[in-house]
């Protein structure tokens, strides 16, 4: 009897039936896995590459409104724009809460330039263009010990005045302004310090900013000093973007009664030379940070804020020999003299 061996069951029988179609089935599997891979890979590669297409929007939506703490440092630039919607009134109550607010923080504010009279208190500021009102009072000691009126200023030797003033920088044209102011007040005035602003702008070296320091601390009559620390303050408050110093005065001198623009003056240089400096604003110990459009332009972490900090507020001395009496009370510190250790 010869049996034929042509056929897979033929050769191995039941038992190698079932194994064939176990195989197979496996191989389907296989088969089907490796589909269902590849579709997964395709569909995630898809994702991807979708993901990728809207990256640009996500950079929108992050510069617009932060969905991560990453994220949330953008914020501060965006919140440096004007108050959105903001209107005068608006503008107005915020302008003079921050004036408050201010007074509150500084109120032995006072003019930082030491002086006993209109004529000091003049000379004084226009000495102090382009330095410090500490280095003016470390200096105009001697200068008033020697020329005390303008008729002894007036009469000085150039080249002596020169001497005494070259500490201040710029020491030849401040020594023209000076004794040309003396000359006007003698020959002008009678030797007097006029108390109007028409007046004063006439004298050499005398602009509407030193004029307004003379009227507001000498003769008690309202103005406001735009300082560079006015100038700097009042734009990153959004109070206004003018850059003409007359046209800030007139902007801001809008937002306020005139009775208050000597006082506002005084807050926002003080906080300016103190708290809110050009290069790097100590924002993290600001008092009016809730108040201020272009909170995190400098530094927003408290304890590194504190070390900012400049003359009282940072436990160091003032500008003025002779403080009043107030600031010596509020924990204020004299200035050293010219030449101290």
């Amino acid at each position: 009897m010869v049996v034929r061996r042509d056929s897979a069951v033929g050769e191995q029988g039941p038992e190698g039936s079932k194994k064939s179609r176990k195989k197979a089935e496996v191989t389907e599997k296989s088969a089907s896995a490796k589909k269902t891979g590849s579709a997964r890979k395709a569909g995630s590669a898809g994702k991807v590459a979708s993901a990728r297409k809207i990256t640009p929007a996500k950079k929108t939506v992050a510069a617009g409104a932060p969905v991560s703490v990453k994220k949330a440092a953008p914020a501060k630039k965006v919140a440096v724009e004007p108050p959105a919607g903001e209107s005068r009134t608006a503008l107005v109550r915020r302008a003079r809460r921050i004036n408050r607010e201010l007074a509150e923080v500084y109120p032995y504010a006072h003019p930082e330039l030491d002086f006993e009279n209109p004529f000091q208190l003049l000379v004084a500021t226009v000495l102090s263009a382009q330095t410090t009102d500490l280095r003016v009072n470390q200096t105009t000691p001697a200068l008033f010990a020697r020329y005390p009126t303008p008729e002894d200023l007036a009469a000085a030797d150039p080249e002596q005045v020169e001497e005494i003033l070259r500490p201040c920088g710029f020491f030849r044209a401040k020594t023209r302004s000076v004794i040309g102011l003396s000359k006007a007040l003698v020959e002008d005035f009678g030797g007097e310090v006029p108390g109007r602003l028409e007046d004063l702008v006439k004298l050499p070296g005398v602009g509407r900013k030193t004029a307004f320091v003379v009227l507001g601390n000498a003769f008690g009559r309202p103005g406001i000093t735009v300082d560079t620390h006015f100038q700097r303050l009042v734009r990153r408050w959004k109070w206004t973007e003018e850059t003409d110093p007359d046209k800030i005065e007139a902007a801001v001198g809008a937002l306020f009664p005139k009775s208050d623009w000597t006082d506002l003056s005084h807050h926002v240089i003080w906080h300016g030379r103190r708290i809110c400096h050009a290069r790097k604003p100590a924002c993290g110990a600001c008092p009016i940070a809730p108040l201020c459009p272009a909170y995190g332009e400098g530094e927003t972490d408290p304890e590194k804020a504190k070390k900012l900090l400049k003359y009282e507020k940072g436990g160091l001395p003032g500008q003025r020999l002779k403080p009043p009496q107030a600031y010596l009370d509020a924990g204020g510190r004299p200035a050293p003299p010219l030449g101290a250790a």
